[in-house]
């Protein structure tokens, strides 16, 4: 039987089955500045089949109807510590970094990840569908394999396993391998080396090694996916200097993949990094010198990298305040802000949206997530106003098709202390 559900305050959907129809919305679709006025989304086995303006609704489809609303991929927070730390200040609950580990590149995060996270509710209400989980580096310039998870509810939670490899370079880079940003490079350079000379002859790699080799044999089996190009290298380095060095390791090693994090800099040398392809995962309000290797940092820094081609995704990188996820729509609404600052350099709204949707989605490999387009995977965001603007809120989230709950622990707590009477107040309180 055929339902109608309307959306209205900040109610959402519950739980339906497929196929579902989501009728009268702006669908901002993630791709360039596309828009649909009165858009039909149809949603079965948790794909979007069919999108367009005014489409006729399937015989037996879950109608939803959102008109007036807005319509939007679901956010891909491109870095995070979403199901590796409760509270960052408690050991026991973050597992982002080994600090004391024998292993570094060889660590897999994605065995860590709590799905029981009381983080995951809040972000999912937020619009967040997808987490890009960056580890922390330990002992090692290495800090291991990342992992793209999901938020939903119900389901599996990683998306992903292993999808990228981290290595921190610049000046923590230079304090992890000894004090200095040579020694930084000389052991990158190093656990490369040993990772080839093990896909080369995996039998005689350990007769090659001494008793004190930096390089243990599951670390450079781990590094084999990333010359092989089979795996993402997310590289930090903030400073312009550092940034060209990575980009002389693609003539090196012409199958890597790097990704630039952080990249404060980078904007100095835009050009370079859009002929070379490297993505970039930065900050749009990044304007401080807060070290040494971030003294040209600049707001216009996403728009000056978009403007000459690269690939740029927002992530909720530290450095600032607030970096959470669920401010990354509020950050790609700075970038297009940025753009009417006199002599400011700033995003399109479509670029803004695509740099926490679209982008992130490219730069990890994950191709049928980050738009609004049929054969996705049907993370939809309904919105009571622009997805861009501090103000407005998700009054509908859907993962693989499934509405989810638009509830966390701290509305719970809301809903049952709000209206207490006298008599219910601790005795501490005056009656």
């Amino acid at each position: 039987m055929k339902r109608v559900l309307l959306l209205a305050g900040l109610a959402a959907t519950p739980a339906i089955a497929a196929p579902v129809a989501i009728t009268g919305a702006t669908a901002l679709t993630g791709v360039g500045e596309q828009r649909i006025e009165n858009a039909t989304i149809i949603i079965d086995n948790g794909r979007i089949t069919a999108i367009g303006s005014g489409l006729a609704v399937p015989a037996g489809a879950t109608r939803v109807d959102a008109s007036g609303r807005i319509i939007t991929p679901g956010i891909i927070a491109a870095a995070s510590d979403l199901g590796i730390s409760e509270v960052e200040g408690v050991r026991e609950t973050n597992d982002a970094g080994a600090r004391q580990s024998a292993f570094s590149a060889a660590l897999d995060l994605s065995t860590a990840i709590n799905p029981n996270s009381l983080h995951f509710a809040i972000n999912r209400m937020a619009g967040i569908t997808r987490a890009v989980v960056m580890p922390g580096a330990g002992s090692n310039i290495f800090a291991g394999q990342g992992a793209v998870i999901s938020l939903a509810a119900n389901g599996p939670t990683v998306t992903r396993a292993r999808a990228f490899q981290y290595v921190e370079m610049g000046e923590n880079g230079a304090r992890l391998a000894g004090g200095s940003r040579p020694a930084a490079w000389a052991q990158l350079s190093n656990m490369l080396a040993e990772a080839a000379r093990l896909a080369a002859n995996p039998a005689a790699f350990d007769r090659g090694q001494d008793s004190g080799s930096l390089t243990k044999r599951l670390d450079a089996e781990a590094l084999g996916a990333v010359l092989a190009g089979r795996q993402p290298l997310l590289i930090h380095a903030q400073r312009a200097s550092d940034i060209r060095e990575v980009l002389n390791l693609k003539a090196r090693y012409p199958a890597l993949r790097p990704v630039l994090i952080g990249a404060r800099e980078a904007w100095l040398v835009a050009a370079d990094i859009a002929r070379a392809g490297v993505p970039v995962i930065t900050h749009s309000l990044y304007d401080l010198p807060d070290d040494f290797e971030t003294l040209a940092s600049s707001r216009n820094n996403p728009g000056h990298l978009q403007a000459a081609g690269v690939t740029v995704a927002l992530g909720a990188l530290g450095g600032i305040g607030g970096t959470t996820p669920v401010n990354l729509p509020g950050y790609a609404g700075n970038a297009v802000a940025q753009g009417t600052v006199p002599g400011g350099k700033g995003l399109t709204k479509g670029q803004a949206l695509a740099s926490i949707t679209a982008n992130p989605a490219r730069i990890f490999g994950l191709a049928d997530l980050g738009t609004l387009a049929v054969g996705s995977r049907a993370d939809v965001v309904i919105w009571d106003g622009d997805p861009l603007e501090l103000t407005s809120t998700p009054v509908a989230v859907y993962i693989d098709g499934a509405a989810q709950p638009m509830r966390s622990r701290q509305t719970d707590l809301a809903n049952r202390y709000k209206a207490l009477g006298r008599t219910d107040l601790p005795l501490q309180y005056p009656r």
